[in-house]
């Protein structure tokens, strides 16, 4: 229960906190001080019937205590004591969303804050607002998890006295936000390390915070709606992203039946009015995400429109990631050797690259260098389910002379 609470719920208390206090450092030690005595008391005093309201009422009096301890706003001490009244109010304030929620977005803000580069905007928000952790943080931003805690007590230090209100230049704040959220769903679907096969509760987060963010915009903003499709068609495949002996299934092995159709239509409800904006990021991944969406099978989708689609996108964020996915597309529309000339000009560390390459040469019949690009991958790879389906492929590689692998997908790694 403990580690589904952590998951769950650190950002919504870490919210509250920040707001009672105006402390981001005493708020996030308080806050780690209540799991670790609630890690130590429950296997004895039996887990409370408020989890999350134990939680946050502990939290309250570490962080009262180290205040005491610092001598800090003695004089408003009084009205910061833990008492029996505050405990009740914390069993209300933890079924009480919309405060929760406002809280929650004033926090990603002030993790948006303009003194932040985006990076580190983005990786404090996914650990201080959604709990990821360092090390997977680390491998989103394709860095040492020593390095992006370096990175994370600077960015901290610089918040340092911040306003947690919501700031005059919303709007200026936007991408950056939008940007967090779309990191945090990618973290969802792509855990680093660990036996989830997704994360599909820190998906959904990101979803919610990108409705909050719609909600409170002085006017629709046409990426924000378009990343909110592109999430949408993303996510209504979770049921079939996982098979019934709880191993990874691809895109192209998934049952069909089992994507979420009402999210698929409130997804193109939302593109349809975008139909002719200017091409954005947000926009053209939504689109290619719904050329997948409205396909019958892989082998019937549109891999052509999806190479121009990825084509427009490296105009505007030519990045190792995009080239990558690129590369995936043109090798279905083109075939297998066009996809591996494609792949020539991409760099990207970690698991990805000799993955894509390992299939790519499978459908060559080149198993003895699909076999060797396996093992690059699995080697390289951290994330257990993802490394399971990598040995089950190099497996059939190995054994199986003239196997025709199944088809490739960019939203498949």
């Amino acid at each position: 229960m403990l580690e589904t609470l952590l998951r769950e719920e650190w950002g919504r208390l870490l919210a509250l906190l920040v707001a009672q206090f105006r402390r981001l450092d005493l708020a996030e030690d308080g806050l780690a001080d209540a799991f670790e005595a609630a890690a130590r008391r429950w296997p004895v005093d039996g887990e409370p019937d408020n989890g999350p309201a134990w939680l946050l009422t502990t939290a309250r009096r570490r962080i009262v205590d180290r205040m005491r301890s610092e001598e800090v706003l003695a004089r408003k001490m009084p009205l910061l004591a833990v008492d029996a009244a505050v405990t009740q109010e914390a069993q209300r304030v933890m079924v009480d969303s919309g405060e929760v929620t406002d809280e929650r977005l004033r926090l990603v803000l002030l993790c948006a804050h303009p003194t932040l580069s985006r990076e580190a905007a983005a990786a404090l928000t996914l650990r201080l607002v959604l709990g990821v952790s360092t090390e997977d943080i680390g491998r989103l931003f394709l860095q040492s998890k020593a390095t992006m805690a370096a990175r994370l007590t600077r960015a901290r230090k610089r918040l340092a006295g911040a306003s947690f209100e919501v700031p005059a230049d919303l709007a200026g704040r936007v991408g950056i936000v939008a940007e967090v959220a779309y990191l945090a769903f990618t973290a969802g679907y792509a855990p680093g390390t660990g036996a989830d096969v997704v994360r599909s509760d820190l998906a959904g987060e990101a979803i919610r915070l990108v409705r909050v963010l719609r909600s409170v915009l002085p006017q629709p903003d046409p990426e924000v709606d378009a990343l909110l499709a592109l999430m949408l068609l993303q996510h209504s495949r979770r049921a079939a992203r996982i098979g019934p002996d709880g191993a990874l299934v691809l895109l192209p092995d998934q049952d069909r039946t089992r994507w979420r159709t009402e999210e698929i239509a409130d997804a193109l409800a939302i593109l349809t009015p975008l139909a002719h904006a200017a091409p954005a990021p947000y926009l053209l991944q939504a689109l290619i995400a719904a050329e997948h969406a409205l396909a019958p099978s892989s082998e019937t989708t549109a891999w052509e429109r999806i190479v121009e689609r990825y084509d427009e996108l490296l105009a505007l964020r030519d990045t190792p990631v995009v080239r990558l996915n690129r590369a995936v597309a043109v090798a279905e529309a083109n075939g297998a050797g066009a996809g591996l000339e494609a792949l020539d000009s991409v760099a990207l560390p970690g698991h990805r690259l000799p993955a894509v390459r390992a299939q790519l040469l499978e459908r060559l019949n080149r198993h003895h260098e699909a076999v060797e690009a396996y093992d690059e991958a699995i080697a390289l790879c951290t994330h257990g389910p993802e490394r399971a389906d990598l040995g089950r492929r190099r497996a059939a590689a190995y054994v199986l002379e003239g196997f025709e692998p199944h088809s490739l997908d960019e939203n498949t790694f």
